[in-house]
């Protein structure tokens, strides 16, 4: 079981996996901070919300270095999403077969949410 802090959150890890795992959430969520601010600042600002549509993806989407960058932003969003919903799924599911069950569907669609947005992207 975790361990509470007194602030009422959980601890800060030590070692292993969750170690990792927090660490990676402090940093994708960082990192998903400025890139999600380019994106809304090159698609709505820049360009404006009238002239977004199919043209101008496809228009964005010639060059390699706007592919990486949704990419980028889909996988960091994915995995993040899926890290923080593992850490609920452990905090709150207390019966272990429910709580592999549980993990194993998040798993699953984590991966195929991934395949499709990959497949669109790239």
């Amino acid at each position: 079981m975790n361990r509470i802090s007194i602030s009422g959150g959980r601890e800060r890890p030590t070692a292993g996996l969750e170690l990792y795992a927090w660490l990676f959430m402090r940093v994708s969520g960082v990192l998903l901070l400025f890139l999600a601010l380019g994106h809304l600042a090159v698609i709505h600002l820049y360009h404006g919300v009238d002239q977004v549509n199919f043209a101008l993806v496809v228009a964005r989407y010639r060059t390699p270095f706007w592919r990486l960058y949704d990419w980028f932003l889909l996988i960091l969003a994915l995995v993040h999403g899926l890290n923080g919903l593992r850490m609920l799924v452990d905090d709150y599911v207390l019966r272990r077969g429910l709580r592999v069950f549980s993990l194993v569907v998040v798993y699953f669609l984590a991966f195929v949410f991934l395949l499709l947005g990959s497949y669109v992207v790239l």
